[in-house]
């Protein structure tokens, strides 16, 4: 009856602890993945960004989804404007390029690592506004910068009048926290 009674309680420890394990360590992987992980390091590495908001980024933007195709044309893992990719491209000095290249993980992140890189030069290191350009575009940033409405000072965002932008700039700077809490190793 006694070695009954441990094997059960041993049973039910080791279930115990396997959830635990499966609920704290598995499953955050599986909802915040790093795929991709060479192409992140090396370009975030290049262009001085947080690991954590690369990962953001294309989890909020594709979810990882390497031949996402938005409604309006953004292509790839990090969603990026054909216009824009070529544009990017061509201050890159990327000869070679070609819009459907927007669908190779390795020169989408490369492409979007380099723009994230500029949106924060350009608004001196302001994440959120950098994502708001991001995910809404430079012209319409640069018309709510200047509206008091949405910038007390001119240079930082109070508030987004799209209803889309504001929530992407909020999931995605939640994204990069649970990167952060469950990647300790970004």
């Amino acid at each position: 009856m006694r070695k009954s009674v441990k094997l059960a309680a041993t049973a039910v420890i080791l279930l115990l602890l396997g959830l635990l394990l499966y609920r704290f360590y598995v499953i955050p992987k599986v909802l915040y993945p790093t795929k991709y992980s060479d192409f992140v390091e090396r370009y975030s590495e290049e262009y001085e960004l947080e690991e954590t908001v690369v990962y953001a980024v294309i989890k909020a933007e594709s979810g990882f989804d390497a031949s996402d195709r938005s409604r309006t044309g953004a292509r790839g893992l990090m969603q990026i404007m054909p216009e824009t990719g070529e544009w990017a491209a061509d201050l890159m000095g990327m000869s070679e390029y070609d819009s459907e290249m927007l669908y190779d993980p390795e020169t989408n992140i490369h492409i979007g690592c380099w723009y994230l890189r500029y949106l924060l030069d350009m608004y001196e290191s302001n994440l959120p506004t950098a994502l708001a350009a991001y995910n809404a575009g430079l012209g319409n940033v640069s018309k709510w910068l200047v509206n008091p409405e949405y910038s007390k000072d001119g240079e930082n965002l109070d508030s987004v009048p799209y209803t889309e932008t504001d929530g992407y700039v909020k999931k995605t700077l939640k994204y990069m926290e649970k990167y952060e809490k469950y990647h300790e190793e970004l």
